[in-house]
């Protein structure tokens, strides 16, 4: 299936009025300002998105809503999935609807499939659609790890063109590769992976990172497919202890916190998630002060 995401694709977040209602209108001019720095491609409703505290409807609309600010030529890929294979699949459907261009499909949480069963559901979502769509491994949040053996069968399927992997494990990354198509790709899910799984053959990166720093991790992945590994390297760790404290509590606290202390206002994250410690905002602050940022303010 043809289909082109991009090198880089943000992980955006939902932004929140003072009332904790879904803010339609920043999140029109936050898709607008992330395509600006150097985003190719939006998940949408995605963990960073917040998705679990998210209702349908609000999904729906924030899908529709990020289309909109973007227009034909910037795919948004909608976190549709979860652990319930027919609430994905009409979320999914909901969303070709709606217009998006691709569907992010998540390893479930909490009820822990086997590795048949993930198969299972993954094709069951994928044959309901025509869409094309992203695994997305991320045992850190799922408690599961999906195997490369898992990977490589579900890209047997026409519509699954690639893989979000945030397993930090460098050798199911290279499993992958070296076992599925020229066409289906790895994007790294850890932005602190990204140089790493380049370096082995992988494509890409779903960032949370790029709000801030697009332009220059656009920048590092085109230095590094053009083979200069040594100037990448550069700017991977250059970015790596701003990386390192947008990450010191659960994403995305400390990436709204960081925003909102930029002037660009993305409101509080919903419970159970809470705004970061003084003691995060101390480092946020002072690391942010050490970077440019890309992001039109």
């Amino acid at each position: 299936m043809p289909v082109n995401f991009g090198r880089l694709v943000t992980a955006m977040i939902t932004p929140m009025t003072p009332e904790g209602e879904v803010d339609l209108a920043q999140t029109f001019e936050l898709a607008k300002a992330l395509v600006a720095s150097g985003t190719e491609s939006i998940v949408s409703t995605g963990t960073t998105g917040e998705s679990p505290t998210l209702k349908d409807d609000e999904q729906y609309e924030v899908w529709r809503t990020v289309k909109e600010a973007v227009g034909p030529d910037i795919a948004v890929i909608a976190g549709a999935t979860d652990n319930n294979t027919a609430a994905s699949i009409e979320r999914s459907q909901a969303a070709a609807e709606i217009g998006v261009d691709g569907l992010l499909l998540t390893v479930p949480a909490y009820n822990k499939p086997t590795q048949p069963g993930l198969v299972a559901h993954f094709t069951a979502i994928a044959e309901a659609t025509s869409l094309p769509c992203m695994l997305y491994n991320v045992p850190s949040r799922t408690a599961l790890n999906m195997t490369a053996t898992t990977s490589i069968a579900l890209a047997e399927l026409p519509n699954i063109v690639g893989v979000k992997e945030a397993s930090g494990d460098l050798e199911l990354v290279a499993h992958i590769i070296d076992n599925t198509p020229g066409d289906f790709h790895v994007w790294s899910g850890n932005d602190g992976d990204t140089l790493p799984i380049l370096a082995i053959g992988g494509y890409g990166i779903v960032s949370v990172a790029s709000h801030l720093v697009g332009g220059q991790i656009s920048e590092m992945i085109n230095t590094a497919v053009h083979g200069n590994l040594e100037g990448a390297a550069d700017i991977h760790r250059r970015l790596l202890p701003l990386v390192d404290v947008l990450f010191c509590e659960s994403n995305p606290s400390p990436l709204k916190f960081a925003l909102n202390e930029l002037g660009f206002r993305v409101g509080s994250p919903r419970l159970p998630l809470v705004e970061v410690c003084e003691n995060s905002q101390i480092l946020i602050r002072d690391e942010l002060a050490k970077h440019q940022i890309d992001l039109p303010l």
